[in-house]
């Protein structure tokens, strides 16, 4: 059968590692982006059919756009079938003492909020399918908590507490909610941001996609609730 799959922030390193691995199984796909020049890499790589790929410019932090989203895909396509939430961003160089409020406001939007509304938008079209997966990005740093990035601790803190409430609400629903959980994924991006870094010890956006293809699957569905460690050596 046919699935229909939300991928917010889907344009980006790891959103487009993980539609590689989905775009040719039996999934029709509607991927969020931001950022023009994101959209421009993804249209050139992924030349697919609109019946099979849907990309969408949304800003994944306003409540009422990712609602209409949701309602947009489920007319469209007739169901939805599983999210991936995949918006996020970091911003380090500030312990809690020292952290603004513009500061704290963009972690909580880009990570915690962005997911939140996600799933709180997706959850009904799930139970009304009776068969759903939902998978989002927590943080190593979530459970470790580091020094210097207070803020950005925080949001994915919530995102890891938002996974499990859900998973737990849903339990029995045949829908299941599971949070990954990178330390440093392996981008251009990263890179540059850490140029001195030992980056081959770094897990590679398609083995952390590898990871949420599995639990997007079928064959997933023992597994609710839980937070998957997808670190590599790093």
């Amino acid at each position: 059968m046919e699935k229909t799959l939300v991928i917010t922030g889907g344009t980006g390193g790891l959103g487009s590692a993980l539609v590689r691995r989905l775009i040719y199984e039996d999934y029709r796909l509607a991927v969020t982006y931001l950022m023009p020049e994101e959209a421009t890499a993804f249209e050139e790589e992924f030349d697919v059919d609109e019946d099979r790929l849907l990309l969408v410019r949304v800003d994944a932090t306003n409540a009422e756009a990712i609602n209409s989203l949701m309602k947009d895909v489920a007319d469209k396509w007739g169901s939805i079938h599983g999210l991936c939430s995949l918006v996020g961003g970091w911003a380090g160089g500030r312990d809690v003492a020292e952290t603004d409020d513009v500061r704290l406001e963009r972690m909580l939007d880009l990570n915690l909020r962005s997911a939140f509304y996600a799933v709180r938008a997706v959850v009904p079209y799930l139970v009304e399918t009776g068969w759903g997966r939902i998978v989002t990005v927590g943080s190593r740093a979530a459970v470790d908590s580091p020094t210097g990035q207070g803020a950005f601790n925080v949001a994915k803190a919530g995102v890891v507490a938002l996974t499990k409430s859900v998973a737990q609400e849903l339990d029995g629903t045949g829908v299941t909610a599971n949070v990954l959980m990178p330390s440093v994924i392996d981008t251009p991006a990263t890179r540059k941001s850490l140029p001195y870094a030992d980056y081959v010890t770094w897990p590679t956006p398609d083995e952390i996609a590898a990871v949420a293809h599995f639990l997007l699957s079928d064959e997933s569905g023992v597994i609710n609730g839980a937070e998957i460690p997808v670190y590599g050596r790093a």
